[in-house]
């Protein structure tokens, strides 16, 4: 079981049943497709700083990645990402990634709490 995050691109929903609607949107299009996009440069951005912080889980040291699936990038298509992260790492990663997001303009939707993240969550 992990801890799951989806970021993306976009304005800032107004609330957080529209940012649930718009997840569910981007990712009946982009996630849950059999067409393939390849991430924006925006999401590969994100996802790189995510990397520089801790390694993908895929990698030699990924032992020590918070990250629950790997390659990390693969749950990226187009403007959006889901990605999970282990429930022991949660509290810190999911905080860096949101603030990460914030900082590059990206919005952050926490699954388990339904709602739109911010840096100071």
């Amino acid at each position: 079981m992990s801890y799951d995050l989806a970021v993306w691109e976009g304005d800032r929903p107004a609330d957080h049943r529209s940012a649930r609607r718009t997840l569910r949107d981007l990712y009946e299009r982009y996630l849950d497709d059999e067409i393939e996009v390849a991430p924006s440069e925006r999401i590969t951005a994100y996802v790189a700083a995510l990397l520089e912080r801790w390694p993908d889980i895929t990698e030699g040291d990924g032992e020590t990645s918070p990250w629950s699936v790997g390659p990390l990038i693969a749950g990226a298509s187009g403007p959006v990402i889901y990605f999970g992260m282990a429930w022991s790492r949660a509290e810190e990663a999911s905080s860096y990634a949101a603030a990460v997001a914030d900082s590059m303009g990206l919005i952050c939707f926490d699954v388990q709490e339904d709602r739109i993240r911010n840096c100071a969550h």
